[in-house]
């Protein structure tokens, strides 16, 4: 029975490959393969994060920082699998680069989100301000004041 995986959106189909065929003979991920499935699952709720982003979709961050929460403690806890089962280090440093790199272009679209978002929330509270203001302590009635 295959259980559904909370940060794995579900209109995704489940990973394959290399991934999905790095199966135990009992059923179960080899240390590798569920580090590997664990990577890959990570990498896809960051690309659908970051694609939602630059297509300027509705996005629901929370959502998004959750599934990424939850799969980054899955990956912190396969890791110490790993680490207790002495798996090969050379593929794993490799996708952990890949998987950063992502994160850094995740982070970058992130950033310029939250700019583009206090730069709107600026606008609106100056123009709010602006309108609520009968001019009695503008800076140009301050200024009037002290040069007299």
């Amino acid at each position: 029975m295959l259980q559904r995986n909370p940060y794995h959106a579900p209109s995704q189909p489940a990973p394959a490959g290399a991934a999905a065929a790095a199966v135990s003979e009992r059923g179960r991920p080899a240390a590798g393969g569920a580090i590997e499935i664990v990577i890959q699952r990570l990498e896809e709720v960051v690309d659908q994060e970051t694609a939602a982003l630059k297509s300027r979709q509705k996005v629901d961050l929370k959502d998004f920082n959750d599934r990424k929460s939850h799969a980054l403690l899955d990956l912190s806890r396969a890791l110490r699998q790993m680490q207790a089962g002495g798996a090969s280090q050379v593929h794993l440093k490799n996708r952990l680069a890949e998987l950063r790199a992502k994160l850094e272009v995740n982070r970058r679209v992130l950033q310029m989100h939250l700019e583009a978002v206090r730069e709107v929330s600026t606008t609106l509270a100056d123009a709010i301000r602006e309108q609520d203001s009968d001019g009695t302590y503008s800076p140009s009635v301050r200024m009037a004041y002290k040069t007299s």
